[in-house]
């Protein structure tokens, strides 16, 4: 039986950004629309898929007006710090406001507009392999007196997803279907038109129009990628144990050169690299979830992708 899982932030440039270039005007002032009535500077739909809107990482989602929220003090944690000035800050808000513009504009509920897409929206008939929570649901207590959303094995593990925030999250997939939509996705053109560089982000990250540029430097993903072969095609690939891989490399200070891919990252551990050279595009499916059940920490995922990416170049001759 193919496994399903849960695509986490993969939403973003699989369903989200192709919905908001293909309806959206991208430089129309939306602060009006969406609340924003005391920001001084525009807001703009090309602001949110690159991240350079200045919200901050984070906010639990309980169907209050954003901007509303956002007026209100948050204790110091990680997720709920503000955005670094002229900086793009990589932000679930920014994917929420494009949710509500499109259902919006369009009429049609977010779920509805992601049919075409090909995934899977939750809730869902088969449910993934859970992962316990993570830094949103301890951040979610500190931001709001709300009810963290239960836990539901056919919705989202993220907290935000499954209390009903659209944009961000809340699509599945198994492998054979990720693989059709990625073949629709990339001869629709999407990718193309977010692998365009845009905007300066945090810790020396470049983001376009929904993908964000990878560097080829020691201990980064494009060290790899940057030796397959062009016209490798699209590729799904799937983890094949649950067992601790090695650790990864560390990375290094210098970011390197530009791989000539462009790459996302989902929160329960999937991954998509795409190299518009060629149109060849590498998914990664696996489960944040080690061998005792519990979240794996971040560089235990980089090195669970690590494992998977070098097994892959190694196989595709590169």
């Amino acid at each position: 039986m193919n496994r399903l899982y849960d695509l986490a932030s993969l939403t973003k440039p699989l369903v989200t950004a192709p919905l908001a270039l293909a309806f959206l005007d991208l430089d129309r002032d939306r602060r009006w629309a969406l609340g924003f009535h005391d920001r001084v500077t525009p807001l703009t739909v090309r602001q949110l898929l690159s991240h350079r809107s200045g919200l901050p990482p984070w906010r639990p989602f309980t169907g209050e007006p954003l901007a509303a929220q956002l007026r209100r003090e948050v204790p110091d944690h990680p997720l709920l710090r503000p955005a670094s000035p002229d900086l793009a800050t990589y932000s679930d808000l920014n994917y929420r406001l494009l949710a509500e513009v499109l259902e919006a504009e369009t009429g049609v509920l977010f779920a509805k507009l992601g049919e075409p897409s090909g995934l899977s929206p939750a809730p869902w008939t088969v449910a993934p392999t859970e992962i316990p929570d993570g830094p949103d649901a301890a951040a979610w207590a500190l931001a709001t007196t709300a009810t963290l959303p239960p836990r539901d094995p056919h919705r989202p593990h993220d907290a935000n997803a499954r209390a009903g925030m659209a944009g961000h999250a809340g699509f599945g997939t198994t492998a054979p279907q990720l693989r059709l939509a990625l073949a629709r996705w990339v001869a629709a053109g999407w990718p193309d038109r977010m692998a365009v560089e845009v905007a300066d982000g945090e810790q020396g990250a470049r983001w376009g129009l929904g993908l964000q540029m990878l560097f080829a430097g020691g201990g980064r993903f494009g060290q790899w990628l940057s030796k397959v072969p062009l016209g490798s095609g699209i590729h799904v690939l799937e983890e094949p144990t649950e067992a601790a891989p090695p650790p990864a490399p560390p990375v290094d200070g210098d970011a390197g050169l530009h791989s000539g891919w462009w790459f996302h990252l989902g929160y329960t551990g999937p991954a998509l690299f795409y190299r518009p050279s060629d149109q060849c595009c590498v998914a990664l499916l696996l489960h944040r979830r080690g061998p005792g059940g519990a979240l794996l920490d971040a560089e235990a995922l980089r090195a669970r992708r690590w494992e998977i990416l070098e097994r892959f170049v190694g196989q595709s001759g590169g």
